[in-house]
């Protein structure tokens, strides 16, 4: 069931990892959060479930997240994974067969609106050493690409949270919490303003 019309409450459901728990935030909301705010200043009464873990990679999303998301009869569902994919040395093959599995479940509603956040450049991310950076750009850059090639056979909605993310973190480092991995505040509140547009569309405003 798609939320288009003008005025109708939305469900909506986020499924990933960290990013979408607000690890990092001061007020401990992450992107996922700060969407809702939006979604619920221009559709009052919509409701949000955040299935989004800690730590999660597309393996987890697949075994504990997508299988909660039938009974919750959403409207709109966000996707955000591949950071801990990318420390734990996942497969690109694995992954992309994970990631496959979960817009495949997703999509059993095919009129469900699916928006999609890639993989966010971390390799400008303080705490990790420099020695490692061009390592993990690589890798993010092959799995976004893994990522592009689902969102198109699917026809998907996807935001361009890497593009973003090179483009910003190196001369904004407040984009980065204390620990110097996880964003800050200010981090989250970039993330859900560049996610917004693409997220309004997908439900019709």
């Amino acid at each position: 069931m798609s939320a288009d019309k003008k005025g109708t409450p939305v469900v909506y459901v986020a499924l990933g990892d960290s990013t979408g728990v607000g690890i990092g935030a001061r007020r401990g909301v992450g992107y996922a959060g700060r969407l809702f705010e939006r979604i619920e200043r221009v559709r009052p009464g919509s409701k949000f479930i955040n299935l989004c873990v800690s730590g999660a990679t597309g393996g987890d999303v697949l075994r504990g997240q997508v299988g909660r998301v039938r009974e919750a009869r959403p409207t709109l569902a966000t996707l955000g994974i591949g950071i801990n994919d990318i420390g734990h040395y996942v497969a690109l093959e694995q992954f992309t067969r994970n990631y496959e599995e979960i817009v495949a479940r997703l999509k059993e509603d095919p009129s469900l609106p699916v928006v999609i956040a890639n993989i966010p450049d971390i390799s400008y991310a303080p705490a990790l050493p420099r020695s490692m950076r061009e390592e993990v750009n690589s890798r993010i850059l092959l799995f976004n690409e893994e990522i592009s090639k689902i969102v198109e056979r699917r026809s998907l909605l996807l935001v361009d949270i890497y593009a973003m993310s090179h483009e910003a973190a190196p001369s904004h480092p407040e984009f980065f919490s204390d620990d110097g991995f996880h964003p800050s505040d200010e981090g989250y509140e970039y993330w859900a303003k560049t996610m917004w547009p693409t997220v309004k569309k997908a439900i019709g405003e």
